[in-house]
């Protein structure tokens, strides 16, 4: 009789858990002081540059004017911690409002020129904005009209200043009776750890939800998506992105001006052209776009015909959205960007928290989101239990470390729903990790939709249509989309007796009252909802139900 020979052990699958490097070292400074060293050591070299209006300023330049302004809000009576809102496209007062409002310890509320007017009024409101600074016209909107109409219902705001009006340079007067021995003292009143920034994020309960960043939180990711692209003093940044978010504040903006690189601002809004233009004229070394901002440069009829002349581009980062291959391509091949890099994050975390390198292979760089940023640590827990799960095993994604935010503004309850006892952020992403610590991101939790880049939480949206006076119950999707990513459907109930309401109506009814890319593009007009036992949406059957749809001609659209 021969004895059985045992099976030799299975190895056991690591966890999907990494810990980031040390180096370099993270800055511990505030945004005033990290520009003032910058500016000191750089003085000579180029900080910002505006295309369309060929305005330029030095480091030198640069920190003399934020420190102007900076002394003009002491003036005004802006104290730390009070709130100042920004309401504008990309211009370069936008840029000097960003680092004024470090330099005081004002609080910046970052406000999406897309916003409505129960938009504006919300934000204003829940923050307790007491100055808002903002352009006078975006496209259709009218800015002045859209604040008188909503200031009775913010009472802590005391004063607008308009941009492009006498407004500016009368605000700027208010600091000709403040000595700059006086923000010199405020400014010794900082930490790095006090809050500066609030960013509002599309609320999954209907209400945006606002994001508080610190100094070390911003500045911090700032400096590090730069030093993983290996940005120098000698870079020059064109940022299409809008700096409301922070892909063009903080990893563009903070990142230049950590490093001494200048900005680049291409146009008030996104246009391919104009960024090219900025590329070929202002020589510059990086590029960032979202990968529907890349698609239209591509596809500009004079980029074939060698219009634009690009070889001084080096580096860059996509994100907001998946990119796909054959576009990936031809931004290496084509634009010459050799080492641009992916990166993955949400606002909550400063907002990066993975990176590819300017080293990873092609592949890497369009199926993973990178690996994990320096002094941070990431996990892929099963979303029930909290356990680690197995590398190569779908899970939640959670960050920890000092890029995780403070919490959300006046809202404890939200923020301990998102950041455990423990630190680690819940993102609500599902994602898998491989043996070399490559994130992939296979999913979301939550029913968030990313439009060109911008997240659109369904429940806002959902909120907002119930006030339509024939809508009965209504339920959002998001479905694939060749331009965007993805686009909106809504599903919709109507109330007995109700006319048919076309996409076209109800885009109508959204309009001016939402921002353009929370306005559903398709309608679904049905009796009831796919449901669970339990009496849950099944949104998953939704979506899939949504594919079919889409591959006939659009009902009701």
């Amino acid at each position: 009789m021969t004895t059985p020979v045992p099976a030799p052990p299975q190895a056991e699958i690591p966890p999907s858990f990494r810990q980031g490097e040390r180096t370099p070292q993270l800055p511990h400074e505030t945004i005033g002081a990290n520009l003032a060293r910058i500016a000191a050591a750089y003085p000579d070299h180029d900080a910002l540059v505006e295309c369309a209006s060929d305005r330029r300023w030095t480091y030198a330049e640069f920190d003399t004017a934020v420190d102007n302004l900076a002394r003009a809000l002491i003036g005004v009576g802006i104290e730390a911690g009070d709130r100042v809102g920004i309401w504008s496209p990309n211009c370069a007062e936008w840029t000097l409002v960003q680092y004024a409002t470090a330099r005081v310890g004002a609080i910046l509320v970052n406000l999406n020129p897309a916003y409505r007017v129960h938009e504006i009024e919300y934000a204003l409101a829940q923050s307790g904005t007491r100055l808002l600074i903002a352009a006078s016209r975006v496209k259709t909107s009218d800015y002045p009209a859209m604040v008188a109409e909503v200031r009775p219902t913010c009472p802590d705001l005391e004063r607008v200043v308009h941009i492009d009006t006498p407004d500016w340079p009368a605000l700027l007067a208010e600091g000709a009776d403040v000595s700059l021995d006086r923000l010199r003292a405020r400014e010794a009143t900082l930490r790095p750890e006090d809050p500066i920034n609030i960013q509002y994020t599309s609320g999954t309960t209907g209400f945006p939800k606002g994001a508080t960043l610190s100094h070390r939180n911003i500045l911090g990711n700032g400096f590090l998506v730069a030093e993983i692209q290996g940005w120098t003093a000698a870079d020059r940044v064109c940022l299409p992105v809008p700096f409301y978010h922070c892909f063009g504040m903080v990893m563009g903006n903070l990142g230049a001006t950590s490093h001494g690189a200048c900005m680049v601002i291409p146009a008030a809004l996104f246009d391919p052209a104009a960024t090219l233009r900025a590329v070929h004229e202002e020589r510059c070394t990086v590029l960032y776009g979202v990968p529907t901002m890349f698609i239209a440069e591509l596809a500009l009829p004079d980029f074939e015909a060698g219009k634009y002349d690009l070889s001084s581009l080096r580096t860059g980062v996509m994100a907001g959205s998946p990119c796909p291959v054959e576009v990936m391509k031809r931004v290496i091949d084509r634009m010459g960007m050799t080492e641009v890099t992916i990166c993955y994050g949400m606002t909550e975390t400063s907002p990066v928290s993975t990176q590819t390198r300017r080293d990873d292979s092609l592949e890497r760089r369009v199926g993973t989101v990178g690996r994990v940023h320096p002094h941070l640590e990431i996990k892929v827990v099963d979303p029930t239990t909290g356990a680690t799960v197995p590398e190569g095993s779908p899970g939640e994604f959670c960050t920890r470390g000092y890029s995780v935010m403070l919490g959300y503004w006046r809202d404890p309850e939200r923020t301990a729903e998102v950041i455990d006892a423990d630190g680690w952020m819940h993102t609500g992403d599902l994602a898998t990790m491989d043996a070399d610590g490559y994130v992939s991101i296979v999913g979301r939790i939550k029913d968030m939709v990313i439009r060109g880049g911008e997240n659109v939480y369904p429940r806002e949206i959902e909120e907002f249509l119930y006030g339509h006076p024939d809508v009965e119950d209504v339920q959002v999707v998001g479905v694939p989309d060749a331009r965007y990513g993805e686009e909106l459907m809504a599903w919709i109930k109507l109330r007995p007796g109700a006319p048919e309401l076309t996409a076209d109506a109800l885009r109508e009814f959204c309009a001016g009252r939402l921002a353009h890319y929370k306005i559903p593009r398709y309608v679904h007009l049905v009796d009831a909802f796919p449901m669970t036992v339990t009496g849950k949406i099944r949104k998953i059957e939704m979506r899939e139900r949504s594919l079919e749809l889409l591959t006939q001609p659009p009902p009701h659209a």
